[in-house]
């Protein structure tokens, strides 16, 4: 078998391998890319971000419906046909997916479909299969490490695919369930929770920390247990899943801890997080070290074998897309001889769907305090907001955490509509290393949601214009 020679060989094409290549093609590097499935865009594109947000934008769409009387309009009664919005969301998972094949070629990317196996520092199998025969011998000067993670099971309740699901079953039910449970409250939770419940399911979350979205500020995730238990969704914190039967009907759970009791539901979605896809992949024969399944590097992203690099979910980062595609660029810039700089995981913003939307970037109050600043925050809620009145989304607000002393701001919390799109401001605010007065001293446009960043920054210094 004739070996075939690259610049980069990239295993993996989610949001880290397909922005990688797509950039060391760019930058004139010879460029394989190995994936395992028929199509380009991993995890976030076929069966994470892209079709859970669709969901959540029908979803959306349905709520306005529901409320439109409330703006003077009579649309009749509103129907849900859960077969043609599923049609929907996985055209648009199609139309992008084939949006990223084309960059791909555009770029002069080789992509291969198998499954690729690191064979030595420099050499890569690619096979049919995990288990099946090898078809290629590539060599390459870099080796990437872009394999992602799968949903993480437990033992209480090992997915059937059926009852017990994970966010990749729970993307293709057939219906809307009449009753779901889900174990867990991080993003994938809430914003499954919030789907299913906005389509008229009983919802109960679970949690076994304090708290939904635990990283989040603790003021941010105390607004939205207020909001879910609005929507009329069970929110029980400081609860352990014991067990989950399945049943002819259903499942019946039993729970210990604050929301201890025994419940039934039609299916219960166990979203406790992923796990990094790190076996059958070779990494045994290079000098990479393994920690609870995650491929430990540096701030390059470089393992512990010269020019084998690990980007995304395989890596102990954040579990982002876009830190993911920021970890690719980094990686096949500097192997091309770019300047460039590590990846600031401190400014990452965080963004959840639900309904309200969270977003976050910088540090919480709790952070900020634990790291020893002298911490200022202001509040400014989006009930007072003129254009959150317009829009009818009034629920939430924005949160600042700025240093006492010297006035950069550390951080910012939005929980409320719109929310990870007005993070964006906050992300550059960061990023340029901004103060308060600076937030304040830009002119922002009258009537916007984005107001209400201007006026938190504002209520740092007890002088809100708006509210108060």
């Amino acid at each position: 078998m004739a070996e075939e020679s690259f610049d980069v060989v990239i295993i993996g094409s989610g949001p880290g391998g397909y922005v990688g290549a797509i950039r060391a093609g760019q930058l004139g590097l010879a460029t394989a890319l190995i994936e395992k499935d028929p199509y380009q865009g991993g995890t976030c594109l076929h069966r994470g971000c892209i079709p859970t947000k669709a969901l959540l934008e029908n979803a959306t769409r349905y709520r306005d419906l529901l409320r439109a009387d409330e703006f003077g309009l009579e649309v009749g009664e509103v129907e849900v046909d859960w077969e043609r919005i599923q049609r929907r969301k996985q055209g648009v998972v199609d139309e992008l997916s084939r949006g990223v094949s084309g960059l791909l070629r555009k770029h002069g990317v080789e992509v291969i479909e198998g499954w690729g196996r690191i064979e030595g520092p420099r050499a890569v199998g690619v096979y049919d299969g995990r288990h099946g025969e090898k078809e290629r011998e590539l060599s390459a000067e870099t080796v990437v490490i872009a394999t992602g993670s799968v949903p993480r099971e437990i033992g209480s309740a090992p997915f059937d695919g059926e009852r017990i699901l994970s966010s990749d079953h729970v993307l293709e039910l057939d219906r809307i369930p009449e009753s779901l449970v889900v174990i867990g409250a991080g993003a994938v939770g809430v914003e499954f929770a919030s789907i299913y419940r906005d389509f008229g399911s009983a919802v109960t979350i679970v949690e076994a920390l304090p708290r939904l979205l635990p990283v989040e500020d603790g003021e941010v995730a105390e607004e939205l247990a207020k909001a879910f238990g609005k929507k009329g969704i069970d929110v029980r914190t400081d609860t352990r899943l014991e067990s989950a039967e399945p049943t002819g009907e259903g499942v019946a759970i039993t729970l210990s801890g604050e929301g201890a009791g025994e419940i039934e539901a039609e299916v219960v979605l166990v979203a406790i997080g992923r796990e990094p896809v790190s076996e059958g992949i070779g990494l045994e024969s290079v000098r990479v070290e393994i920690e609870d399944g995650y491929v430990q590097v540096d701030e390059w992203c470089e393992t512990g074998e010269p020019g084998v690099y690990a980007i995304g979910d395989v890596n102990p980062t954040p579990w982002l897309a876009h830190v993911a595609s920021m970890e690719g660029v980094m990686v096949v810039e500097r192997i091309a001889g770019e300047e460039v700089h590590p990846v600031p995981y401190d400014e990452t913003p965080n963004c959840t769907y639900c309904d309200p939307e969270v977003a976050s970037v910088g540090l919480t109050e709790r952070r900020a305090r634990e790291r020893g600043y002298q911490v200022r925050t202001g509040t400014f809620p989006f009930l007072a907001s003129g254009r959150a009145k317009i829009g009818g989304h009034t629920d939430g607000f924005v949160k600042i955490v700025a240093e006492d002393t010297y006035d950069e701001v550390l951080g910012v919390h939005i929980v409320g509509y719109k929310a990870t799109e007005l993070i964006a401001e906050a992300g550059a605010v960061l990023r340029l290393g901004g103060t308060v007065e600076e937030l304040i001293h830009t002119i922002h446009a009258h009537p916007t949601l984005a107001e209400s960043v201007h006026e938190a920054a504002h209520a740092v210094y007890g002088e809100a214009l708006h509210y108060g």
